[in-house]
């Protein structure tokens, strides 16, 4: 949190980050090496996908939820992916997404942050206490991340490794 509020406070609101980008580009780029996670089961066998497919939850303003896939997520710099993740969320509320958008997901992240969410099973960054860091008591911001998988193509151990994976990614968001 401290490298987003350091790289977004010399810039114009329309290019800051938001977190949510940031988690989205470190799930992509753990999905590099999990590829497992990235993949369909249909007509009773794995399929791996084409590429690094996001879907992202949006709330629709007449209600309801849509998951529209942010394509090749792991291969673009942060800022573009918020301008597409902005022009993406715009055009799921207008009625205006590409049939690719609709069917293309190969995993969905679904963030609540914005709404001070706990768990959805996924939620929001927020700061707890007592935490341990450096030996020392502090307050940390932390989020709660789960995954829901197939079991037919992956395990719990994967799944977990692959979360550890996404930790250690936001931990160093310079590498994003």
């Amino acid at each position: 949190m401290a490298w987003l509020q350091a790289r977004n406070a010399p810039r114009m609101p329309e290019q800051r980050l938001l977190p949510g980008v940031l988690l989205l580009k470190a799930v992509a780029r753990a999905l590099r090496e999990y590829l497992q996670l990235n993949d369909f089961w249909r007509g009773g066998a794995f399929r791996p996908a084409a590429g690094i497919h996001l879907g992202v939850a949006i709330a629709l303003r007449q209600g309801g939820p849509i998951a529209p896939a942010l394509h090749a997520v792991a291969d673009k710099p942060l800022a573009q992916l918020m301008g597409e993740l902005g022009d993406l969320v715009q055009r799921a509320r207008s009625g205006s997404l590409r049939s690719s958008e609709l069917s293309d997901a190969s995993l969905t992240v679904t963030q609540l942050g914005d709404q001070s969410v706990d768990s959805v099973l996924g939620g929001s960054i927020l700061r707890r206490w007592p935490w341990v860091e450096g030996g020392r008591l502090c307050v940390m911001p932390t989020v709660v991340a789960s995954l829901a998988a197939d079991h037919r193509v992956s395990d719990g151990n994967y799944g977990a490794r692959f979360l550890a994976e996404v930790r250690r990614l936001l931990q160093a968001p310079d590498s994003l």
